[in-house]
């Protein structure tokens, strides 16, 4: 049974957390809607995250690569005009990441304590299927390097948003790039590069709960892991060629019915 529950939080992580739907919003509906305490795992959700954590650094890793190049090269190379472009998209990332950093830390655990009822979670998914619909025609014209420290910080501002229970974190992201003005593929790539530093300081002020995990679920635990990075890997494929397609309203009905659904079931 523990191997079955592991697989099907695996699943419901690898499905979610690259998608702009909110994973933390579909657990916590998962719960109330089976009345279990299945999804109260903290340790798993740790765990799982780091799953698909790992999944999405696969996809990226050339271009992580290249950032961390370029960023050491420009600081320790006297030739460095070419690595500038790196350099200064590594320095927006961190200026969009502060607002959400300093948020996090300050109103998270209050966040976490009143803002856990599905009426809430209702309107946050309203609110993510407004957003999505808001910008299903912009493509955009910036590329990467054309990312203003203005951008940075509107996109930053728009995360902060996301430490509210229900409210996907690449879906708010996402609108904010596109927005800015980005190519799709561009508001992408920035929206994942920033994942990486929000999801690590996450993981990391979680990590020390990792002491209490029994060794019976070890194994368990490894093979919900292994689910949740093998779907998050196919996951972010299938929401690549949406993006792409200019497809993003599909999962604004998908959140609009989600919302509709929580508000009647739930009356």
């Amino acid at each position: 049974m523990d191997f079955i529950k592991y697989i099907i939080l695996g699943l419901i992580q690898g499905i979610t957390e690259p998608l702009p739907i909110s994973s933390s919003g579909h657990i916590f509906l998962f719960k109330n809607l089976f009345e279990t305490e299945m999804f109260n795992s903290f340790n798993f959700e740790i765990i799982s995250n780091f799953g698909s954590f790992l999944a999405i650094l696969f996809i990226f890793r050339k271009d992580i690569m290249k950032l961390i190049q370029d960023f050491f090269g420009f600081i320790f190379n006297k030739k460095r005009a070419k690595y500038k472009d790196g350099f200064m998209y590594v320095m927006k990332l961190i200026v969009s990441t502060i607002p959400v950093g300093i948020a996090g830390i300050l109103l998270n655990d209050y966040l976490e304590e009143h803002f856990t009822n599905l009426k809430i979670l209702g309107f946050a998914f309203l609110f993510t299927a407004l957003m999505l619909y808001i910008v299903r025609n912009i493509k955009g014209t910036k590329d990467s390097k054309d990312i203003t420290f203005r951008d940075a910080i509107v996109i930053g501002i728009f995360e902060c948003i996301t430490i509210v229970p229900g409210i996907s974190r690449s879906g708010t992201v996402l609108v904010a790039c596109l927005l800015c003005k980005l190519k799709r593929d561009d508001a992408l790539k920035y929206t994942f590069m920033l994942y990486f530093p929000v999801s690590f300081g996450t993981m990391l002020l979680k990590v020390s709960d990792l002491a209490t995990i029994e060794t019976s679920l070890l194994m368990p635990y490894f093979v919900g892991m292994l689910v949740a990075l093998i779907v998050t890997y196919f996951s972010y494929q299938w929401l690549s060629n949406i993006v792409k397609n200019g497809k993003l309203w599909k999962f604004s009905i998908y959140c609009l019915c989600l919302a509709l659904f929580i508000f009647i079931y739930f009356r």
